[in-house]
């Protein structure tokens, strides 16, 4: 099962940027700062500023993966797909709308936070926004210390579907306190893995699944964060 990577965005603690236009490794510790529209889109946009930062955070890395792989103009839909592996999901904004809920008997409950209280909400302002209407779903990685299960399902997609195309990352706030793992680089962070190599821009390279296996370039490679940094021609540790 191959695929090729033709495009790479994140918001992240090093900010937010397409693969293209960077010279470090984006998933790195520290606090994420949810983007401002400006900060990903040109023209005004009202339904942005109405997203939770779990939704911003997801929808600016998606949007930015896009613009690096020459694929985020669009006049007719696309076939793409959308993976999202996430550990705590919209807990966060769980955990708002819950004290919005508490108080008076529920009568102050926000319906703004309400709306986004599922973690795959991003995805479907994401198939809105950029014309997309291939498969999508969020993964629990609670257990994928790794990080690759949304590369592992995009490549099987790909292999079985007639998509050409799928969004696959990882998108996560910071957890509390009690939760969090040393292993943990919150942010979001996606990449277009096309089945052939694009034709706008030059792609990244070829990714490989051999059995459970991640292989770029014809090496396997131990998890998503090193899988990014190959890609990027670092392998920053």
């Amino acid at each position: 099962m191959k695929g090729w990577i033709n495009g790479i965005g994140w918001v992240t603690a090093a900010g937010y940027s397409g693969g293209r236009s960077t010279d470090q490794q984006p998933l790195c510790s520290g606090s994420v700062v949810a983007p401002k529209r400006k900060q990903i889109f040109d023209k005004p946009d009202l339904r942005f500023g109405r997203l939770d930062e779990f939704s911003r955070i997801g929808l600016g890395a998606i949007a930015l993966c896009l613009r690096d792989g020459g694929a985020e103009e669009w006049s007719d839909k696309r076939q793409i797909g959308i993976v999202a592996a996430s550990r705590y999901g919209c807990l966060a904004t769980d955990i708002g709308y819950l004290e919005t809920m508490i108080p008076n008997s529920g009568a102050l409950a926000s319906p703004k936070l309400f709306v986004y209280t599922l973690p795959n909400s991003f995805l479907g302002e994401a198939a809105l926004r950029f014309g997309l209407t291939g498969n999508t779903l969020v993964l629990n990685q609670e257990d994928e210390t790794a990080g690759l299960a949304a590369v592992r399902f995009a490549l099987e997609d790909l292999s079985w579907s007639e998509q050409p195309a799928v969004l696959a990352g990882i998108c996560d706030l910071a957890p509390p306190v009690e939760f969090a793992r040393a292993d943990e680089y919150p942010g979001g962070l996606f990449m277009l893995i096309e089945k052939e190599p694009a034709s706008a821009v030059a792609s990244y390279g070829e990714v490989e699944l051999r059995g459970d296996d991640i292989f770029f370039a014809g090496h396997q490679v131990a998890d998503f964060r090193s899988l990014v940094g190959e890609c990027l021609g670092m392998l920053i540790r």
